[in-house]
């Protein structure tokens, strides 16, 4: 029903990097479980990572494990993922989704953003 706003995708060369960022209209993302999820050209969406009400981190692909990092700007009230040693097969768009409960999951998320393109290309 209500929707995140995701904000810095772009165009990147391989190895380069980019910080993704989360926010919400209307409300705070501070006591919600968010997630990271993309879709690739013809291919089915996929979860990146998560960080929970709490702030416990759980990443959903091997892949994307130590060059892809989800935390949050107390500042901002937003939820980001900085993207480093991005390489082609990044190239997606990327989708934040928030969960009104208070853990990790793959799916069961109550609000989503309308997504950013990442392309990663020479």
């Amino acid at each position: 029903q209500l929707q995140l706003v995701e904000s810095g995708g772009g165009l990147v060369q391989p190895g380069g990097s980019l910080r993704l960022s989360c926010a919400a209209s209307g409300f705070t993302l501070d006591r919600f479980t968010v997630g990271w999820f993309r879709q690739a050209p013809g291919r089915e969406r996929e979860g990146v990572s998560c960080i929970s009400e709490s702030d416990r981190v759980t990443n959903f692909a091997d892949s994307m494990r130590g060059r892809f990092t989800i935390g949050r700007d107390k500042a901002k009230s937003t939820v980001y993922l900085q993207m480093n040693n991005l390489k082609p097969e990044d190239t997606a768009v990327y989708y934040c989704a928030a969960a009104s409960w208070s853990w990790c999951a793959i799916g069961g998320y109550d609000w989503w953003g309308q997504g950013t393109q990442v392309t990663v290309s020479s």
